[in-house]
């Protein structure tokens, strides 16, 4: 019976899940109301939460998901072994 192999491991795909969930997190603090011509100019476009906090949230799931692809996993993979 051959077993399915992945290329990464369940510590790495936890890691990637995290990642994902902080890029849309990053996503969602940047949402907010838009400025339009009819209604005036909105200030809250330049809220520290939308070009301070969420760019770095969003570049931290980022650079997550980068460690979780490439995080070594602790299995020892024998390729000549079939």
């Amino acid at each position: 019976m051959s077993q399915k192999s992945i290329a990464l491991s369940r510590r790495n795909l936890i890691i990637c899940g995290i990642a994902i969930l902080l890029i849309i997190v990053g996503f969602v603090l940047m949402a907010g109301p838009a400025t339009t011509l009819e209604g005036g100019f909105e200030a809250d476009i330049f809220s520290a939460r939308r070009i301070k906090l969420a760019p770095v949230v969003c570049l931290s799931g980022f650079v997550l998901m980068v460690v979780g692809i490439l995080y070594p996993s602790k299995e020892k993979n024998n390729s000549s072994e079939k």
